[in-house]
């Protein structure tokens, strides 16, 4: 087991006000699903939680009749997660819910920065709850909806029975402009399965490859005319995808089947970061280096990184390195040219 298979999954979830985030955390807090998740909300009053399904509460902390124990976020998120730790064991995994006008960055970069909690827990995903109806105007009028977008590992786009195949084509779209490798979950409800939102294990990036089989044909820029074929049968939305792109937000995908040097790689990425982490919203890789039998992985939320040993590769499995970083107005040229700098030669 890796160091990191010992640590908490923690799901951080977002989504604009109205989106359904709440119908989701009521069915995290109330159905039966045998799992028992520390859930930490912004504000008790706003998840509005039936008091009949409260069983013992004291002050911040609230357990659930089904097992899962609710807190609210009074001050700061490090001091509630150090309280949690003192009770690790008792829970599966942890959620933390963001307001749904906040930008989820600082919540994510809690667990790369307080040492206590990064022992103790690892950023599992972000999940972004959108709105089929009003996403496309919260796009064009609210940055925070599509910073969301942008920062999801996993998108459950709800009220889909609200709006035309057309439009649900036309708002697909748009998501995949701004990010094109979240998994995508259409609901009515939030009627998605637990388990395809929470512990994901999207820190293991062959999360990546259901999105997107031939994930990165390096210079293949029209990525979109595969996204559509696994396992969704609902009609096929035809090609007018490939007309979208965002116009401030980019996605960059790097790959080698070369090894790389860590020597070079690691200060290159510290490097990156630091100087354009402003424009980098999250930053993920799979790494193959040399002389290395362990598969690397890291990912980063802006200029804070997290990275370690994840596993053996496993006999047969292709060594390949594959980056992916999504932001804003990214220095495409400069970091591909870093990146092959970066392959022992």
């Amino acid at each position: 087991m890796s160091e990191a298979s010992q640590k908490i999954p923690v799901t951080v979830l977002t989504g604009y006000l109205g989106a359904g985030k709440t119908t989701l955390l009521n069915r995290i807090l109330s159905e039966n699903h045998g799992k028992k998740y520390a859930v930490i909300v912004n504000e008790f009053g706003e998840i509005g939680i039936d008091n009949d399904l409260i069983i013992g509460a004291d002050e911040e902390v609230f357990e659930m009749n089904n097992g899962c124990i609710c807190c609210t976020v009074r001050g700061d998120l490090v001091r509630i997660m150090d309280g949690l730790m003192k009770r690790k064991g008792k829970f599966d995994a942890i959620i933390v819910e963001t307001t749904g006008l906040a930008d989820p960055a600082p919540v994510a970069q809690t667990f790369f920065v307080d040492e206590d909690v990064q022992k103790n827990a690892r950023l599992d995903a972000v999940v972004t709850v959108a709105d089929a109806k009003w996403l496309s105007d919260r796009l064009k009028d609210a940055p925070e909806a599509k910073n969301q977008i942008a920062f999801a590992d996993v998108i459950v786009l709800n009220k889909t029975d609200l709006v035309s195949k057309g439009e649900l084509a036309e708002v697909e779209a748009r998501i995949r402009a701004i990010n094109p490798y979240a998994k995508l979950h259409r609901t009515e409800r939030c009627s998605v399965a637990l388990a395809d939102v929470l512990d994901r294990g999207a820190f293991d990036l062959d999360r990546i490859l259901e999105v997107e089989p031939d994930f990165l044909n390096a210079d293949d820029h029209d990525h979109d005319h595969d996204h559509h074929h696994h396992g969704h049968d609902h009609h096929d939305h035809g090609h007018g995808l490939k007309h979208y792109h965002d116009e401030d937000m980019q996605s960059l995908s790097l790959k080698t089947d070369k090894p790389l040097d860590p020597n070079v790689f690691m200060p290159w990425l510290q490097n990156l970061v630091q100087v354009e982490g402003g424009k980098i919203l999250r930053s993920k890789g799979i790494l193959a280096f040399h002389d290395d039998d362990d598969r690397y992985v890291f990912q980063g939320v802006h200029m804070m990184l997290e990275g370690d040993h994840q596993r053996k590769w496993k006999e047969g499995e292709k060594r390949e390195s594959r980056l992916v970083f999504i932001g804003r107005e990214l220095p495409e040229k400069s970091i591909r040219e870093g990146f092959e700098s970066c392959i022992v030669s």
